[in-house]
């Protein structure tokens, strides 16, 4: 059985509720707005995030009409900041397929983040539950700081693992840990189990985003971004942070400073791509993302549901072995 098959099985109607409610919110009366959230519904990714809700909810009770309108309010508010992140980074393509940005203009693009926003907000009140409202604020708050750090860290003349996973924790694994803790408190988990839920779906998401920094370093047309594009934008990830970091290389540490300060040439950034990957910066970071993997697992309880407890099993290790 394919690992897609193994995740969804236990969730099966309720993610089919989940998706009808997804495309019902993405519609407008504005024809302008209705076609470009039609734009978004129809490039919509695997929906990771909402399953991890679903999951979770089901791990510690039952999917309830709290647990599909706060998986809906994430995702609409994960949507929305990758539609405003396209416009900050000027980017045209977003997992191989044209950015609305790129499609409509930048003007289009923040009005129609905004709005999805006001969307996420709305579904969140449809929960009745100010922990989960307080819980989607909160990721707000977070996504922007993670932003903000990130253009920061630019001008940093360190190569800190640690501002590396603040950045993931603020961003990506965010994403996942409100997931997580969003299931577990619309199925009526106690805090303990609350907890270990959010503490879960952080270390999916730190996995995760190791995973696709790793992409960066390797071409191929199905990843949807070209081989050093994170560098193109000035960012050194944690294959570079270890490498520069073990061998203390005062020409490659050059190298990476004018890359953070967007002076490298294409050439420049292609050669210290492979410098890395000599050095031995991606077994590195394979081996990091398997140990969350672990940690993550060692969090499940002993008591879940077997075709739960495969399923979350089968969903981290898809996300770490995903090749896109």
């Amino acid at each position: 059985m394919e690992k897609r098959e193994i995740i969804e099985r236990p969730i099966e109607k309720e993610l089919s509720e989940f998706k009808s409610l997804f495309g019902a919110s993405l519609q407008s009366s504005t024809p302008l707005l209705d076609e470009v959230l039609a734009y978004i519904k129809k490039r919509n990714g695997k929906m990771m995030r909402p399953i991890l809700v679903l999951l979770i909810a089901k791990l510690y009770g039952q999917v309830t009409d709290a647990t599909l309108h706060g998986a809906l309010s994430l995702e609409l508010l994960h949507t929305a900041s990758l539609v405003h992140d396209d416009v900050v980074d000027e980017s045209d393509l977003r997992r191989g397929q044209s950015s609305v940005n790129a499609l409509y203009n930048n003007k289009v693009s923040v009005l129609v983040g905004d709005y999805m926003l006001a969307t996420s907000l709305k579904h969140a009140a449809c929960t009745g539950s100010v922990e989960l409202v307080d819980l989607v604020a909160r990721l707000g708050q977070n996504l922007s700081e993670g932003e903000i750090i990130q253009l920061a860290n630019i001008r940093n003349q360190d190569f800190s693992e640690e501002v590396y996973f603040d950045v993931i924790r603020k961003k990506t694994a965010a994403l996942f840990t409100a997931s997580a803790e969003a299931g577990a408190i619309s199925a009526g988990a106690g805090r303990e189990e609350v907890e270990k839920a959010a503490l879960f779906g952080e270390m999916i998401g730190i996995a995760f985003q190791i995973k696709d920094d790793i992409f960066d370093y390797f071409s191929g047309e199905g990843i949807g971004k070209p081989t050093g594009n994170d560098m193109l934008e000035g960012k050194l990830t944690l294959p570079a942070l270890y490498v520069l970091n073990h061998k203390k290389d005062p020409e490659a540490c050059s190298l990476a400073l004018r890359i953070r300060s967007l002076e490298a040439t294409p050439e420049e950034i292609a050669s210290f791509v492979e410098y890395v990957k000599r050095e031995g910066g991606i077994e590195y970071a394979e081996q990091v993302m398997h140990d969350y993997r672990n940690q993550a697992l060692s969090l499940l309880p002993d008591s879940a549901d077997a075709s739960v407890s495969e399923a979350l099993t089968a969903y981290i290790d898809y996300v770490i072995e995903r090749n896109k």
